[in-house]
């Protein structure tokens, strides 16, 4: 994979390729096993109010991981950002919550009223307590009056059972009235099993002694009902009422089994200790699972189907291996000419067939949670916070390729978290999705920056480094002397103010052209300079060349270019002096040109599904890698916008673009999204990019990252760009309600104990005011470490408002 698009590699183990990684866990994101045994854990995404810490890497288990259950997993279409892997909506938003004092001193507050009422009952205190009973008895059963008592057995029966029914109605009242479900709810059911179940257990045991003292009224009405309809005799034996009582038992014990769900711990228990799966709702027995190809089997290829499900079930495939499969069947399917090879490559080697042309089939390791399927890698979790909108308070959030196709920008001081938790898991999502054959990325960042080890990668560029591979070409590869100098005059004097771009691209064309057709390849960094510098040994020598070939064009463009040389406002000694940056002992044997140079040529990332890493020495050549980088943001966003095919997605990563950004560059990034490509920006400051493209760069993009720790200045230019809000505001103005007769007080005293508030009127005005969705002070001190604020768009046009993340990936 090396070779591919490159004029060829330097140095040993240029063609080197890691072994495949190991299978992560049964219910994460499989993978290809290895001997080894050695990987990144992927766990399942639940949803849940607070953020969650990353997972560190853990060794995998035995191969055999079931592709098939990761494959079928849901993953529905939600907005911009949400991690899709088996999401579940959030359950519907709570109203205003009851403070647990107020809820507790409710409830007792209901239970002593309810015994009060309940003891007047039984010692004949309430008046007429009787009268709906005698309305529906005979008169004959009852002594005379409205208090008269039962004048027979009969009587004596009815009013057993009268006052169970009033007692399950005045037991039920006080449930309601003092919202003992809620208090159930919060206080016993939230802490789960087996608190719950031990809880259900002591309130029935409770309960049973209640009734067998018959203190409860539960017994003797179900014995006066069971006689009345059975008849006396019933009782003559003593099974019949053992089975009774056990009724009545069961009776009492079975609402505590169903609140304390019994059977589902017993079924626990005797499962080992875990619940049963539910049913996979995303294979519906209507239809064939993804695990089964139904493409294939749809299109006739039943052997192909079958070999991959075979694979699938076994565990000798990956997601990776699921992906690229996928991608390759649906490029197939528009020439109808590779279906059969394809086939034939499935039947011979499984999984492996259209590998990936390093051969690798899997990253080393992976340090954040991907999702191939959908190219979704996941970088935190929305915080539990007022700014963000409850559906989105504790998902995931995730990158994919039709977010990075609007570009996105990152800014945060040192330290914040931008390249470990944001740049390198989109370096990792990217190059997963190379491996699939759908993506090409070009990671470039300080020598040692964390944007991924040297075999995740099928070119690494170390710029000044003796053991380099590949050298970088300064020209693009382009052979036009136009193109190459138009895009060299941006890398070299793009951050120039002063200097117009368009004039130093006409003196570097003054001179490439004449050289290129003089020597059939462009200067090298010591004969640029030197052209630059106007050294009349260099120019006598390249008219020589001229001369005698007879390029009489090439040596109308060398005078202008001598009459030009040391005029007022002349870009050339500027260009040389960017130039001597590169011309330098350390970068000896690196930008060559002659025919004998190797350098990458950043054209192949269009054509190829390239992973390519480029090392710049920022220590002690910064200057030299910040020309580096503006010359490689330039150079990519000329050859992205210039290229027909545009099927492969291309993304540009910088982990440090200071001093990159230009006027043309910003208009570039600008363009990507419509030829599927996009970059990813990392800068510690806004201030890093010239005060007059504040405004453009921040329009260019489609998706921002402000870090914790920005300062107000860098925060107001995110605030402007993310816009506001019409939001509801109300304004409360209270005051304190003073009683002046001894019961009022009375009652104000209990409502302070139950709410533990003094009495107050509201005042209360409500009003649509337009506010903005984070101020700038909110983003610089309000915004907690490890966190950032997210504001995402895709291609499409749809967009996610700024979220507060917690980074963990």
């Amino acid at each position: 994979m090396d070779d591919d698009g490159t004029r060829g590699g330097r140095g040993p183990g240029a063609d080197r390729a890691p072994g495949p990684a190991a299978p992560p866990p049964p219910a994460h994101p499989p993978r290809v096993p290895h001997p080894a045994g050695a990987a990144s854990a992927q766990p399942v995404e639940h949803r849940q109010a607070g953020p969650a810490p990353a997972a560190p890497p853990v060794d995998q288990p035995a191969p055999g991981a079931p592709v098939d259950a990761w494959l079928r997993t849901p993953r529905p279409q939600q907005e911009p950002g949400v991690w899709r892997y088996g999401y579940t909506p959030p359950p519907p938003e709570e109203s205003e919550r009851v403070s647990d004092r107020s809820l507790l001193v409710g409830a007792l507050i209901a239970l002593l009223s309810a015994l009060l009422l309940w003891s007047l009952w039984r010692n004949g205190y309430l008046p007429y307590r009787l009268v709906p009973l005698k309305l529906f008895t005979p008169g004959e059963w009852w002594n005379p009056g409205t208090s008269g008592g039962p004048r027979t057995i009969e009587g004596s029966d009815a009013l057993t059972v009268y006052e169970a029914i009033l007692f399950g109605l005045l037991a039920y009242g006080c449930g309601r009235i003092g919202n003992f479900s809620e208090l159930f709810r919060r206080h016993v059911a939230e802490r789960g099993q087996p608190f719950l179940a031990l809880a259900a257990a002591a309130a029935a045991g409770l309960t049973q002694l209640l009734v067998w003292k018959e203190t409860l009224p539960v017994v003797r009405p179900v014995l006066v009902l069971v006689a009345s309809v059975a008849g006396g005799e019933i009782y003559q034996s003593q099974t019949v009422v053992n089975v009774i009582y056990g009724l009545i038992a069961a009776a009492v014990l079975w609402p505590f089994a169903r609140l304390g769900r019994w059977r589902e711990l017993i079924a626990a228990r005797r499962g080992g200790g875990t619940a049963p799966a539910p049913a996979d709702p995303s294979a519906p027995a209507t239809t064939t699972s993804a695990d089964q190809w139904p493409e294939l089997r749809a299109a006739g290829w039943t052997d192909a189907a079958d070999t991959l499900t075979a694979e699938v079930r076994t565990g000798r495939m990956n997601d990776v291996d699921v992906a690229r499969l996928r991608h390759a069947w649906r490029l197939a399917t528009r020439r109808p000419d590779r279906l059969g090879p394809l086939a034939e490559s499935v039947l011979r080697t499984g999984g492996a067939a259209a590998l990936h042309p390093s051969g690798h089939r899997d990253l080393p390791r992976r340090t954040a949670r991907h999702d191939v399927l959908t190219g979704q890698v996941r970088i935190g979790r929305c915080a539990d916070d007022p700014h963000n909108p409850y559906v989105r308070r504790g998902t995931g959030l995730a990158l994919d390729p039709a977010l990075l196709g609007t570009s996105l920008l990152a800014v945060g001081p040192p330290g914040a978290g931008k390249s470990a938790r944001l740049v390198r898991p989109a370096v990792e999502a990217l190059a997963l999705r190379a491996l699939a054959g759908q993506a090409a990325v070009l990671a470039v960042g300080g020598a040692g920056e964390p944007l991924g080890p040297d075999d995740a990668f099928d070119v690494v560029v170390r710029v000044g480094h003796p053991g380099s591979a590949h050298d970088i070409d300064l020209y693009g590869g382009t052979t036009d002397p136009d193109e190459a100098a138009a895009v060299l005059a941006e890398g070299l004097v793009g951050d120039v103010g002063s200097l117009d771009s368009r004039r130093a691209a006409t003196v570097l064309a003054q001179l490439l052209g004449p050289y290129r057709a003089a020597h059939g390849h462009f200067p090298s960094v010591p004969e640029l300079r030197e052209l630059l510098d106007g050294t009349p040994a260099a120019f006598a020598g390249l008219r020589a060349s001229l001369e005698a070939a007879g390029h009489h064009a090439m040596l109308r463009e060398l005078d202008a270019r001598s009459r030009q040389a040391g005029g007022p406002g002349d870009p050339a000694p500027a260009l040389a002096d960017r130039v001597a940056l590169l011309d330098r002992p350390t970068f000896a044997g690196f930008f060559a040109t002659g025919p004998d140079a190797r350098p990458f040529e950043l054209r192949a990332l269009g054509q190829y599904p390239l992973r390519v890493r480029v090392d710049l020495p920022e220590r002690g050549h910064a200057e030299a890698s910040r020309l580096l980088t503006r010359l490689l943001l330039a150079q990519f966003t000329a050859i992205t916008a210039a290229r027909t095919d545009t099927s492969l997605f291309v993304c540009l990563v910088l982990d440090d673009a200071t001093h990159a950004v230009t006027a043309e560059t910003v208009r570039g990034i600008r363009r990507l999204r419509s030829v599927n490509a996009g970059a990813v920006l990392a800068l510690r400051t806004v201030d890093d990019v010239p005060e007059p493209l504040h405004t453009p760069l921040l329009g260019a993009v489609g998706c921002t990252a402000a870090f914790s720790g920005i300062t107000t200045w860098d925060g107001k230019r995110f605030a402007e760009a993310w816009g506001k809000e019409w939001v509801e505001t109300r304004e409360v103005a209270q005051h304190t309600v003073f009683a002046d007769q001894p019961f009022t007080r009375a009652l104000h005293a209990l409502r302070k104990l139950v709410t533990g508030k003094a009495v107050t009127t509201d005042a209360v005005t409500v009003r649509q005011v337009e506010k903005e969705r984070w101020s700038a002070s909110e983003l610089a001190y309000a915004v907690p470490s490890g966190h950032a604020v997210i504001r995402l768009a895709n291609v499409d046009g749809e967009h996610a408002p700024p979220l507060l993340v917690h980074l963990d990936g």
